[in-house]
């Protein structure tokens, strides 16, 4: 199939299971890679309900075959009436919809289940909902086409980081900090296939939790609540000999890591040293800085071979002025330049439902959307299952 330039919404529910992100692109062919250019931008905040829902619903240790069956079909609802909405607010008509889904399930490594090994995800969200409503082609289900291949189903951003932010004399370095946080790195005049992309850890996930623990806050506006704190140093020594912050990329974290058992567990070693709220606040940010710094110091700067980097942040972190300092004061003294994606054109929460447009966009035109030096797979395929209108 030939490739043609189309108008594609992308759309976006993150492991912070806060809301939904829907964003409207151009996408043309071109000689290298493709074009791609940001029309509109919105942002859902999920009903309470739902949220509740989806929250229970994530790593569940038990819940019933009708719970999972209407929370799917709930989120494929929800999904539609959001990119419904943008398009009629910006008066924009779609040729396709790429929906990532919400991910209750990620296990990236083989596991025994009922006699056989073998990894797997699931991402809810009834995808024909979507083209029932917008009577467009919807693709969905990104991820199991590059665990097929024998990769981890993530990263699956990094293939929009490289089609925008690639450069030929600076390095660049794409974190987002959603409820997990994960970069892309590009070494200065890098193709696709040097790409280094993995998750760094816990993002937004544990602050979020004690926030909403222990303020009744959703989220720490701008890290307002932190920066009232101390971090407890013996604590966040013991969560950095966490296993996972020492494996090798690729590597993929989710709530089964760092969801709610973990927080709580972390918030009890919290109070073992300080009965102050914001003090564990404050250690649950710095945690999360130090883990993108340590990642970055780890596994990327020597890739990097002395150029320039931008650091650039997105997701609902670039917002935490606390964390984002925080980043700053281990990252440039390293050579890097902290900014954030709003610098180069792309709203910070943006981002992450741009990609699944451009991924939506390759797989209809049948061509790969999984960057095998991020996932580990053995060979690029294209993702993704398709509704037809």
């Amino acid at each position: 199939m030939k490739a043609r330039e189309m108008t594609v919404a992308g759309v976006m529910s993150g492991t912070s299971a806060d809301g939904i992100d829907v964003a409207i692109v151009r996408i043309a062919p071109a000689k290298l890679k493709p074009r791609l250019t940001l029309l509109a931008h919105e942002a859902f905040p999920f009903p309470a309900a739902l949220r509740r829902a989806v929250l229970a619903a994530m790593d569940a240790k038990s819940t019933s075959t009708a719970e999972l069956a209407r929370l799917n079909w709930r989120l494929g609802l929800a999904y539609a009436e959001a990119v419904k909405e943008t398009s009629r607010k910006h008066k924009m008509k779609l040729d396709l919809v790429g929906c990532h889904g919400q991910t209750l399930y990620h296990q990236s490594r083989s596991e025994s289940y009922a006699g056989r090994e073998f990894s797997c995800t699931w991402q809810a969200g009834e995808a024909q909902a979507i083209t029932a409503a917008l009577g467009v082609p919807v693709v969905s289900n990104f991820r199991p086409a590059d665990m097929l291949a024998g990769g981890q189903g993530a990263p699956l951003v990094p293939l929009l980081d490289y089609v925008l932010f690639a450069d030929a004399k600076r390095g660049r370095v794409l974190q987002n900090i959603g409820g997990i946080a994960n970069l892309t790195a590009i070494p200065a005049g890098a193709g696709a296939d040097k790409l280094i992309a993995f998750d760094t850890g816990p993002g937004n996930m544990v602050i979020d939790w004690l926030a909403q623990k222990l303020f009744g806050k959703a989220f720490d506006r701008n890290g307002a609540l932190a920066a009232k704190g101390t971090v407890l140093g013996p604590v966040l020594s013991a969560a950095l000999r966490h296993r996972y912050f020492s494996l090798r990329p690729p590597k993929t974290a989710g709530r089964e890591q760092f969801g709610r058992t973990y927080a709580a567990e972390f918030l009890a070693a919290c109070r073992r040293h300080s009965k102050t709220n914001h003090d564990a606040l404050a250690t649950a940010t710095e945690l999360t800085a130090e883990t993108i710094a340590r990642s970055y110091a780890q596994f990327v700067r020597a890739q990097m071979k002395g150029h320039e980097v931008d650091f650039i942040v997105s997701g609902g972190g670039a917002r935490n002025s606390t964390l984002v300092q925080m980043l700053a004061a281990r990252l440039e003294p390293m050579g890097c330049e902290v900014t954030t994606t709003e610098t180069f054109g792309m709203p910070a929460e943006a981002k992450e439902a741009a990609a699944f447009a451009l991924l939506a966009w390759q797989s209809w035109h049948r061509l790969p959307g999984n960057v095998t030096a991020a996932t580990g797979a053995k060979r690029a395929v294209v993702l993704g299952q398709v509704c037809y209108a």
